[in-house]
C-alpha cells in the first residue's frame, strides 16, 4: 500500500523571489543617489523581507 503525498515548493520559490527583491532594495539603500532613494530602498528591503517570512509561514501548512 503506497500512499502518495504531493508537496509544493511554492513557499521556497516565493521566499526566494521576495529575498531577491529585498537584495535589490538593500542595493538601492547602499548606492542611492539621495537620502530619499536610500530611504525607499530601505523600505523596499524591509517590506520584501517581511513578505518572504510571511510566504514561508503561509505556504508551510
Amino acid at each position: 500500500m503506497a500512499t502518495e503525498t504531493v508537496e509544493s515548493d511554492m513557499s521556497v520559490g516565493v521566499a526566494l523571489a521576495f529575498g531577491a527583491l529585498a537584495t535589490v532594495g538593500a542595493g538601492f539603500m547602499l548606492v542611492g543617489a539621495s537620502q530619499t532613494v536610500m530611504a525607499w530602498g530601505f523600505a523596499l528591503a524591509m517590506v520584501a523581507a517581511m513578505l518572504a517570512v510571511v510566504a514561508v509561514q503561509a505556504f508551510d501548512a
